[in-house]
């Protein structure tokens, strides 16, 4: 769910204290769809050998271009992205859901256009320049460098985020101004909410495909090959971007901390309570699609959790030249867990570590952005203290000093955030119906 009200491409806070799961309702604004509105009859003759499916990836939508090579790129792009070669079946699937995708940019473009809120080409280059700093570390050449390697281009990229903007800007001024929420429903969930203290919650990150009893077959198809994909490696995240039909597509599919009763939905609330940190569930059928589940971390509701508390830690490492042989390693490495023992405190750490022939750097970090197999010893660390050594012989070997550590307070719901909250789950199911207009009003010519 995005906080359109503040911020459109980043998930909001409000996901913290209510998360509405937008998945469970995805089918209960949809429009009903019945294949008796056609009277399609049960045995069919199909006439002539046209499959639109073997068509060219072109097409020309309301009179803009979407040629194939168009489709190469993102597509290279995508398989970049997620680091894992697809099969030629796979590769074909991708093709169509990315043909679809931007067919949809195409249009999120055009509207914004045609409403003279238009992204520019500086606005397009300032986010282009922002994604490649921040989200690569990468100067503009070196990232144009990158995307060329991969197959992939940088308008492909400028491309995709300007469809974002655009449809960030309908959004905005289109849909959020037209949704409201009441004291009254506010002040409901969060009664529920005081009185569910202690209790589990889950942040989850979602795929989302919609599907009626037409396509019913072919999308669970579709869902099932992308659960296969990510189990062999593939990234949630990058999944998410590209096919959920969801709001939240753009996090990567991330909706925040949920509570099953807030699902409102049986297989949902299943699915939830038999899966831990880091496991992957579907494709679940829900009213109006499929639902894919990966459950990011688990944590109780107003309890403080230790993992949140911020510890100001230095990293002491040294590096193995190469040749160093498996004794010789182990060796150093038991002077150099010797040396860091007789360290007395952060105030050494420099002195000492140089003395060792170690690197020294330092840094504020939550104790849950830590490897999981460290979460537990960092806590149970005292300022000064370190962890056992850790490394191999290639990367080197390392251990973690605590110098602070601030733990976390017991915190209760926030009604703004609630409001927030309900606001973009509602502003999710309206702009899903404004897509679907504009599919419906475009002009289409496929080659």
């Amino acid at each position: 769910m995005v906080r359109l009200t503040k911020n459109l491409v980043r998930i909001g806070a409000a996901a913290l204290a209510v998360g509405l799961f937008a998945a469970a309702a995805h089918g209960q604004d949809d429009e009903a769809t019945s294949a008796d509105t056609f009277n399609i009859p049960e045995n069919i003759t199909v006439l002539g050998e046209d499959n639109p499916n073997l068509r060219r990836a072109t097409a020309i939508v309301n009179g803009t271009i979407i040629t194939g090579t168009d489709v190469d790129h993102r597509v290279a792009l995508i398989i970049a992205a997620n680091e894992v070669q697809p099969s030629a079946e796979e590769l074909q699937r991708l093709r169509l859901e990315v043909f679809r995708n931007l067919i949809d940019e195409t249009l999120q473009v055009q509207e914004a256009a045609a409403l003279e809120m238009e992204v520019t080409d500086e606005e397009v280059d300032e986010a282009y320049r922002n994604f490649a700093n921040e989200r690569f570390n990468r100067s503009l050449d070196a990232m144009e460098t990158f995307l060329l390697s991969v197959g992939s281009s940088p308008g492909s990229l400028k491309r995709q985020i300007e469809g974002q903007m655009a449809w960030d800007r309908l959004m905005r001024r289109n849909v959020a101004p037209f949704v409201n929420v009441s004291a009254s429903e506010v002040n409901e969930l969060y009664e529920r909410m005081v009185a569910s203290h202690g209790t589990d919650e889950y942040r989850v990150g979602e795929i989302y495909l919609s599907a009626n009893p037409a396509n019913r077959t072919a999308v669970a198809e579709n869902a099932r090959r992308i659960v296969e994909q990510i189990r062999e490696g593939g990234s949630f995240p990058a999944y998410a971007r590209q096919f959920s039909e969801s709001s939240t597509a753009s996090q990567g599919g991330d909706l925040g901390w949920i509570r099953l009763e807030q699902l409102q939905n049986p297989q949902l609330e299943a699915a939830l309570r038999a899966m831990g940190p880091g496991q992957l569930a579907g494709p679940i059928e829900i009213p109006g699609g499929f639902d894919i589940l990966v459950m990011i971390d688990k944590r109780q509701v107003g309890v403080a959790d230790p993992r949140d508390a911020v510890v100001s830690l230095i990293q002491i490492a040294i590096e193995f030249a190469e040749g160093t042989t498996e004794a010789e390693a182990r060796q150093r490495v038991d002077v150099f867990a010797q040396g860091v023992a007789q360290i007395r405190g952060c105030g050494e750490a420099q002195s000492a570590a140089a003395a060792l022939g170690a690197q020294v750097v330092g840094n504020e970090i939550e104790v849950r952005a830590l490897p999981e197999a460290l979460q537990g010893p960092i806590l149970e660390l005292n300022v000064g203290q370190t962890t056992p050594p850790f490394g191999d012989l290639e990367g080197g070997v390392r251990v973690l000093m605590l110098c602070g550590r601030d733990d976390p307070q017991n915190t209760g719901p926030d009604r703004d955030e609630i409001m927030a909250s309900i606001q973009d789950d509602r502003i999710e199911k309206r702009a899903q119906r404004y897509l679907r207009d504009l599919r419906r009003d475009a002009v289409i010519e496929y080659n």
